[in-house]
């Protein structure tokens, strides 16, 4: 049943007077986000406390690698490909799907550990990336934003998460549309009012665009950078660890981007040689850090010269996929 109409006659002004409509406090504030939406949804930088996280298990597709193996090899892409291009597995190695699931559920049971709470988004078993939960969206203070995924094997995904973070309770602010790509492993916020974006393979100007007119409106700036070659998202390049200090993989970070970073006074730490997933982790809190166990210099390096607390944990196989930890949660809410 709809609202019915405010008496008529007299009474009418007074009537809207009792009832009048009230545009203040914003959206975002506490007290309206609280009352409306049951808690201070978003997040305004990388680096706060992360209070919840979304997971999404490896998929079964997976399966099928296994099932084609040698059929499936393609020796000038180093990679097992699907013939109907729903999946891909990169190096010699056949997946190791009970070493996959054993190392995610290790990552939600470390979550966990440090009072993270987590929404397990559906399983995809039709979709091979779909674990990795950073790329169909964005959060910012008040909610969501949800991206288009630039290729045809993922696209889809976007109506899994949308439907798991309003589950939730998380609002959703915009959508991008029309011919525009965007996928959140290429989005950064280094400060409450600025982020960084990186165009590539995956990230067209157009996406760029929209998203960038989508956080203006918010009070946002977003700034562009072109990643090099086929690069594909913005967290190999770089990950911020606090206000003042972020991992930088100096080998493919655009130059104008670490250029960026030390302008705004932000201390850049490379990652060791040969490390080249070592920015692939998630800032639990300020100097607290998810971080793969496999890359042990570069965690020293944050560790003994930087104070930062590193909880290293096995998350190997993934890579195989094509992501990391980072790739593989994306914060619903950190404090803002």
């Amino acid at each position: 049943m709809t609202e019915t109409a405010a008496p008529s006659g007299m009474n009418e002004g007074r009537f809207h007077r009792i009832l009048a409509p009230q545009p203040s406090p914003a959206f975002e504030s506490e007290s309206e986000l609280v009352a409306g939406w049951g808690r201070k949804w978003g997040a305004a930088d990388e680096v706060s406390r992360v209070r919840t996280i979304m997971l999404r298990r490896p998929s079964r597709l997976l399966e099928r690698v296994a099932q084609l193996g040698e059929s499936a090899w393609e020796a000038d892409l180093d990679a097992y490909l699907d013939p109907q291009r729903r999946w891909y597995w990169t190096g010699r190695e056949l997946p190791d799907l009970e070493r996959a699931h054993r190392e995610h559920d290790a990552l939600a049971a470390t979550l966990r550990d440090h009072g993270v709470e987590v929404v397990y988004a559906p399983d995809l078993d039709e979709f091979s990336k779909s674990v990795f939960t950073r790329d169909p969206l964005v959060t910012v203070p008040g909610g969501a934003i949800i991206l288009r995924l630039a290729p045809r094997m993922r696209r889809g995904e976007e109506q899994s998460v949308t439907q798991t973070v309003a589950a939730a309770g998380l609002p959703i602010l915009a959508t991008i549309g029309g011919t525009g790509v965007a996928e959140g492993g290429s989005f950064i916020k280094v400060r409450p009012d600025l982020a960084l974006f990186g165009t590539s393979v995956r990230c067209n100007p157009e996406g760029y665009r929209q998203l960038a007119r989508i956080l203006e409106d918010r009070g946002i700036r977003c700034e562009r950078y072109q990643m090099p070659g086929y690069q594909i998202h913005l967290d190999l390049c770089m990950a911020m660890i606090d206000d003042d200090l972020a991992v930088v993989n100096p080998s493919i970070a655009p130059y104008d981007l670490m250029a960026r970073l030390w302008e705004l006074g932000i201390e850049t730490v490379d990652v060791a040689p040969g490390e080249d997933w070592a920015c692939n982790l998630l800032t639990l809190d300020r100097r607290k850090v998810l971080f793969p166990s496999h890359l042990p210099r570069t965690a020293e390096i944050l560790a003994n010269r930087h104070g930062v607390e590193v909880i290293a944990i096995d998350y190997r196989e993934i890579n195989k996929n094509g992501g990391g930890i980072h790739c593989s949660t994306m914060e619903l809410q950190r404090d803002w």
